[in-house]
This record gives C-alpha cells, structure tokens and sequence, in this order.
C-alpha cells in the first residue's frame, strides 16, 4: 500500500513540477521518479528547517513539489552549462 502512495505522491508532484519548471516533463515514469526523489529531497530539507513530517496528503504532496522543483533545477543546471547557468560560469 506504501508503494502505491508513493507512485501517486510521485506522479501528482512530477506533474505539477512539470507545469512550474516550464518543461516538456520528463515522461510519466520519470515523472514519478522525480517526484519521489523530490520528496525524499523535500523531507531532508523540512526536517532540517525543523517542520514536523506529519500533515497528510497535501503538505506530503507540496513537499514533494517543493523536493522535486529543487531536484530539476539542479539538474538543469548540471545538464546545461551555458549562458543560462550564472552560477557553473563564474567558476
């Protein structure tokens, strides 16, 4: 039951990171993928700033939003090193 929670987590949070990273996305199963390890991502940075991991679906659901944003935008940077990276440039 746990697998399947995380798929639909993963996918909902793959989805609407698609939509606000202005991208074609990354295909259904990469989706997931993204949207997973962007909760785990999102959990280690809440849990840092000290938020509490309890909420239910939504606060779940924008952790992960928040985790796979973040994920994507380091990968942009890494996969795209030219004139949109301000940061790989200076070094």
């Amino acid at each position: 039951m746990f697998i399947l929670w995380w798929i639909i987590v993963g996918l909902i949070a793959g989805w609407i990171t698609g939509k606000i990273m202005k991208g074609s996305g990354f295909g259904a199963i990469m989706d997931i993928v993204v949207g997973v390890v962007g909760a785990i991502v999102g959990g280690f940075i809440m849990r840092t700033l000290g938020f509490a991991g309890q909420g239910g679906m939504i606060y779940t659901i924008i952790v992960a939003v928040i985790g796979a944003v973040i994920l994507t935008w380091i990968v942009r940077l890494i996969k795209r090193p030219d004139t949109t990276s301000f940061v790989l440039n200076w070094v």
